[in-house]
């Protein structure tokens, strides 16, 4: 049960709200109105938002490129450091397990007869030698000088000229020892 006085007032009311917003509706619509209308629009903003719009954007990229790369140059290295902790984790285990066997005295005593070729007192060394292990050291073969004209000729050249004898490395001379001064006399005369 509404009373009529009141809904009197609540129509006066919402009348009154409909003025306002015709009135600040067609307020707002003179303002627009007033602007020059232009054709021109990017994603439907008028191309002077779009531009302002635009240099957001890319001063928003240009803030965030420089962390974004070094975030990820960091990332690369952080892999990189992290295969390399790896190779050389594996190499200190491979130098412990060699360092352990060195700590072994049986070891050190095979690496001596091996490498070494050592000996126990009262050991008597044996050294086989396969036909196909030892190799002659290759000679330098003389070059001969290659003999042109009559055979009397090249005859008389080899007896006439001495044969070449290679060059042998002299040692130097010995320095003299220092000669010492005579004993300083009386003159005589």
């Amino acid at each position: 049960m509404t009373d009529p006085a009141q809904s009197g007032t609540s129509t006066e009311k919402a009348s009154a709200r409909g003025s306002k917003s015709a009135r600040g509706k067609s307020g707002t619509n003179k303002f627009w109105s007033r602007l020059p209308k232009s054709d021109n629009t990017i994603f439907g903003l008028s191309t002077s938002r779009a531009v302002v719009l635009a240099m957001v954007v890319l001063m928003l990229a240009l803030t965030l490129a420089v962390p974004l790369r070094t975030y990820i140059s960091q990332r690369s290295d952080a892999a990189q450091v992290a295969a390399e902790r790896q190779v050389l984790e594996e190499e200190l285990r491979k130098l412990q397990g060699q360092n352990a066997r060195f700590d072994d005295p049986a070891y050190i005593e095979a690496l001596a007869r091996e490498r070494l070729r050592y000996v126990k007192p009262g050991e008597t060394p044996f050294q086989v030698q396969l036909p196909g292990d030892y190799k002659e050291p290759e000679k330098k073969q003389e070059k001969e000088t290659p003999l042109t004209g009559p055979w009397y000729r090249d005859l008389w050249q080899t007896i006439s000229e001495p044969p070449v004898v290679p060059e042998t490395t002299t040692p130097a001379p010995m320095p003299l020892a220092p000669i010492e001064p005579e004993e300083q006399g009386v003159p005589t005369g």
